[in-house]
């Protein structure tokens, strides 16, 4: 047997060990466009490297290919396979799924940490950094996975899980996908294969969501809603119980609250006390770059959201703060295909805020400002997070926000989301020692 790993990162390094020792006898390439560091392959193995790599694997049985790489870019004669399929197809417990364009990992963190209050052995795994296949051979059949899922891993699955969660959808990763049908068709699938007996949880009044619901086979969970888990006075509702304070939550945002109950949803059935849903809410404290509190400096306050890679996630990021805050907002990055129209027209409705334009992306957003006739933004130069920090502070006032919440993708300035996010602590921590 011929086996193909392709795409060699996080997760290829996973699919090479799992496949590895899954088929013993059998010959496993690696292969990726990028040129591999000998060190880092595995002892003796196969490669092939280079541009058009993928295009060249006719002749192996199985390909397997990371969840980055899309499906019509691997030309072979044999099967094409994913981390995402082997694990759905092989996982001996009840798993629980999740995507949406943002808050995919919050909400799955937040129904892990739910069903752990609960007692139950419970396994994150997917797009949040920990590769399902590393952690398969120990999942039991009493215990539940929570899969954080990207379009990229749905893109060719062939198995739903039984529980799906479907948040809000908006144009992202065009710059990977064909089109917005593309990328929606690959959300989609994580209910397309689910029969009457498994779940569908989604947010309502989203035309997206709404192309996906009516696809799906399964119970329609809609959320917020009365007879499921909904807010009411400032409780989390679930039907007429009521569950707790929204206060609970120490993330911040409405948005936040949302995917709360996208959470109570989920969790909902496996539950054998209510009160694991205060305990799990209210023991989660956020991730990483999602709206996290940095350091207040001479009265500002800096906040790193840089997963928010989209117009919406920065919106639902400056609403997380009191309109009667001044705010300087850090934006732009690498191009994905984003509306800016939108975002642009929020800044301007809110006002008091301060724009600083970073990327490949801050002319289209200028030229986005100058159709509304925005001027309160500067384009930053040099282009270091150390300058833009700096720039911020300037622009500061003593009770001010100051958050990075940039609605593009970080590459050519930044490795990724979290290497921009870290650039900006380590920039504001500077700021501190001054």
């Amino acid at each position: 047997m011929k086996i193909a790993i392709a795409g060699y990162g996080v997760e290829g390094k996973a699919n090479y060990d799992y496949f590895s020792q899954k088929y013993p006898d059998a010959s496993v390439t690696i292969v990726d466009e990028q040129l591999l560091n000998a060190a880092a392959l595995p002892d003796n193995v196969q490669t092939i490297t280079g541009s058009g790599a993928f295009e060249r694997l006719d002749g192996y049985d199985m390909v397997v290919r990371t969840a980055g790489l899309a499906p019509y870019k691997i030309k072979t004669d044999g099967r094409i396979w994913s981390g995402t399929n082997e694990f759905f197809a092989q996982c001996p417990a009840q798993i629980i799924g999740v995507t949406g364009s943002k808050g995919k990992g919050t909400t799955a963190s937040l129904i892990a940490s739910i069903l752990e209050a609960d007692g139950n052995t419970v396994w994150l795994v997917g797009n949040i950094g920990q590769p399902a296949l590393d952690v398969l051979k120990n999942i039991q059949p009493d215990d539940i996975v929570v899969y954080e899922l990207s379009s990229f891993q749905l893109w060719d699955v062939q198995q739903s899980p039984q529980t799906a969660v479907v948040l809000f959808i908006e144009q992202e990763h065009l710059d990977v996908h064909k089109d917005m049908a593309d990328y929606v068709a690959a959300k989609g699938n994580i209910t397309r294969f689910q029969d009457p007996s498994d779940r569908l949880i989604y947010w309502t009044g989203n035309q997206y969501v709404d192309s996906i619901v009516a696809q799906s086979h399964s119970q329609r969970i809609p959320f917020p809603d009365q007879a499921t888990a909904h807010i009411e006075d400032g409780v989390f509702c679930y039907g007429q119980q009521r569950l707790v304070s929204t206060d609970v939550l120490k993330i911040r945002g409405q948005h936040n609250q949302i995917n709360a109950l996208a959470a109570i949803n989920a969790a909902w059935p496996f539950l054998k006390d209510r009160s694991s849903i205060a305990a799990g809410l209210g023991a989660f404290t956020g991730l990483p770059h999602r709206l996290q509190y940095v350091a207040t400096v001479k009265g500002v306050e800096f906040y790193d959201d840089s997963i928010a890679t989209i117009p919406a996630a920065a919106i639902a990021a400056m609403n997380a703060f009191d309109v009667s805050k001044p705010l300087v907002l850090i934006l732009g990055g690498s191009y994905k295909g984003s509306d800016f129209y939108e975002l642009a027209k929020y800044i301007v409705a809110r006002k008091n805020v301060t724009v600083l334009l970073l990327g490949v992306e801050a002319d289209r957003i200028k030229d986005v400002f100058a159709s509304i006739k925005f001027e309160n933004y500067k384009i930053i130069h040099p282009q270091t997070m150390t300058t833009t920090v700096n720039e911020a502070m300037d622009h500061s006032v003593g009770g001010g926000i100051v958050l990075l919440s940039p609605a593009a993708a970080s590459f050519g300035l930044f490795k990724n989301y979290a290497d921009r996010g870290e650039q900006f602590i380590a920039a504001v921590h500077a700021l501190e020692d001054e």
